[in-house]
């Protein structure tokens, strides 16, 4: 937990640097009182982070969580929108770290934007090098940025006193009334506080199993430092500051001077301008991974996919999510407010889909309800009380209410942000559309796992499909069989992978999920999506897709979690049923292919 909490703080942390001169130069002393609006829905969203962490342990975020509750469409979409956020938070990190390197080395102060692209370039060439970010590294740097941040709190409170420290409260209240519109709009805008809490849903390959207890702890950790320095900090560089002559991007440290001297504005300049870097390079590892995940669900060119010989590292990915953080900070001529503002489409966007999207997974499970004894399916298996799934739907409502809002509010914003959005839809109608015309695979939808089918419902016992890599007629023989045995029953196609994952954790962001990178299953499940109609889900049709080394014992697993009445398999794999209870066997010839069809024996029999 201490270690995701690290690599998370380094990310979300580092907006209290930039955050509170942006909002300053936009609503002034207003920018408090917005922060602290939005903080109720950060932890909120936190909740719901954690638990995408939870239920989607090969990592995506936004991705998976997206296609797994809609299709693989809503996937895309989410991908792209977390790659505008990525491309914004690179630039801006990289830019904001340099203005505060600027504190200690004032000389710096002309050359910020010339600095930050040559920083992008080498954090690039970095990671092309095969260097790993090493998450114990990331929490030295977060450590000491959390202690200068709590330094500077202690320092104003010890150098104004406590009185005046929370009287500066009521300087918030000073200025016209708020009108609902201002509301709404500051609000919207006092997001920026807080992006970087996607990372920890990047984060789930590579957590300490289970993640169902490292995520939430890890979160914890995130709140109750977040609570603890960025509403102070903003409150008190907004209105104790006197902001005259001063640079807004640099307020913390100011903050410090003021308070205690020059030696903790120099240090809190270095550990921010130090950490800032550190989320910068973050932020490329996570854009890379993303570009490659979605080459692998064939939405971008395969090219991007590739890597290289000597470092066996995906050159054109990593170059992809580098170049353009750069002509960003040329093109902004580094304007941090600028690169604020632009910051929101991408922003809002991911936590919209990510919270609306989980909202959808957790009605789809509570519409299902249990018949009697059932084993739960996994580490990823979560139930969701009456009062938390409301408190959901009130937390994307909230947050899509300020995606819109910023649409409007910020245009530039969305005028960026939608024209990657659409790139990314053109490219990937373009890749869809030669894949067709050569002949080659179409667009791969994410499979279900086997924690990710809903409990079986009452009266609707399920006829169970076990795929292997078989020609197409042989699946079509097996997949049409099912389809006329099960009638108005529940059907389960399961495809069992060769290699295992189990145990594997992934490195920094990299999203490890084998069925994107097996061919064969994909295939087969084409054949399969043909077959029984893009509206499965509806139907009750569930496709799944597992990892095992040992098929027999999946396939005992399989049986005993689903509890299925039926059970097909192609006649030369009859083996994998043996020692299941069965009240009948019987081999069948469908298309002259042979088809072991087992009746799977209840308690009672």
């Amino acid at each position: 937990p201490l270690l995701c909490w690290a690599v998370v703080f380094a990310d979300i942390g580092t907006s209290v640097y930039y955050t509170p001169g942006i909002l300053f130069g936009q609503v002034g002393n207003r920018a408090p009182l917005f922060v602290a609006m939005t903080l109720v829905v950060f932890v909120m969203l936190t909740r719901k982070y954690a638990e995408v962490a939870i239920r989607y342990p090969e990592g995506g975020g936004v991705v998976t969580v997206g296609a797994h509750a809609a299709n693989a469409f809503v996937g895309l979409v989410g991908g792209l929108l977390i790659l505008v956020d990525y491309f914004l938070t690179s630039a801006l990190s990289a830019l904001s770290g340099f203005i505060y390197l600027s504190v200690v080395f004032p000389t710096l102060g002309g050359g910020t934007v010339l600095l930050t692209v040559a920083a992008l370039l080498l954090l690039g060439g970095l990671n092309l090098l095969g260097a790993r970010a090493d998450a114990r590294v990331t929490a030295v740097v977060a450590t000491l940025a959390l202690v200068s941040q709590i330094a500077v709190v202690i320092a104003v409170l010890t150098h104004f006193g406590v009185a005046v420290a929370v009287g500066a409260v009521k300087k918030v209240a000073h200025g016209p009334p708020l009108g609902p519109i201002a509301l709404v709009t500051g609000f919207a805008g006092a997001f920026l506080a807080f992006s970087g809490l996607e990372s920890i849903s990047q984060l789930a390959p590579a957590m300490r199993p289970p993640q169902r207890r490292t995520a939430p702890r890890a979160m914890l950790l995130v709140v109750i430092t977040i609570m603890a320095t960025s509403p102070l900090l903003t409150l008190w560089s907004t209105t104790l500051l006197d902001v005259k002559n001063r640079d807004p991007n640099q307020f913390i440290s100011l903050l410090g001077g003021v308070s205690a001297g020059p030696w903790l504005q120099t240090e809190v300049a270095a550990t921010a301008a130090l950490l800032l870097i550190f989320a910068s390079n973050t932020a490329i590892i996570g854009c890379y991974h993303v570009f490659v995940a979605l080459s692998r669900m064939r939405f971008l060119p395969q090219p991007i996919q590739r890597r290289n010989r000597l470092w066996n590292t995906p050159h054109v990915a990593i170059a992809a999510a580098t170049i353009v953080p750069v002509g960003i900070v040329v093109l902004a001529n580094g304007n941090v407010s600028l690169l604020g503002d632009m910051y929101a489409f991408g922003l809002l966007g991911a936590f919209s889909v990510t919270s609306v999207c989980l909202d959808i997974v957790r009605w789809r499970e509570r519409s299902h309800r249990d018949v009697g004894r059932r084993r739960a399916t996994g580490p990823s298996r979560i139930r969701t009380s009456l009062p938390g799934f409301v408190l959901g739907i009130v937390t994307s409502v909230l947050v899509v209410l300020a995606w819109v809002t910023n649409l409007f509010a910020k245009p530039l914003a969305t005028l960026f942000g939608g024209s990657v959005t659409l790139v990314g839809l053109a490219v990937a109608g373009l890749t869809y559309s030669m894949q067709r015309r050569r002949g080659l695979p179409a667009v791969v939808p994410l499979i279900h796992r086997l924690d990710h089918v809903p409990h079986r419902r009452e009266g609707h016992p399920s006829v169970l499909v076990l795929l292997d890599e078989s020609t197409v007629a042989e699946t079509e023989a097996i997949v049409g069989m099912a389809l006329a045995d099960a009638d108005q029953q529940e059907l389960v196609l399961i495809y069992i992978g060769e290699a295992s994952v189990e145990g594997r954790r992934g490195s920094l962001l990299e999203i490890v999920d084998p069925y994107l990178a097996d061919g064969p299953a994909q295939d087969v499940f084409r054949v399969v999506a043909g077959l029984i109609g893009r509206r499965a889900r509806q139907h009750h049709r569930h496709c799944i897709y597992l990892s095992r080394d040992d098929h027999t014992a999946a396939v005992h697993e399989v049986v005993d979690t689903l509890q299925p009445v039926l059970v097909l398999v192609l006649g030369g794999h009859g083996r994998l049923l043996d020692g299941l209870p069965s009240s009948g066997r019987e081999e069948r010839v469908r298309d002259g292919v042979r088809i072991t069809s087992w009746a799977v024996a209840t308690s009672t029999e």
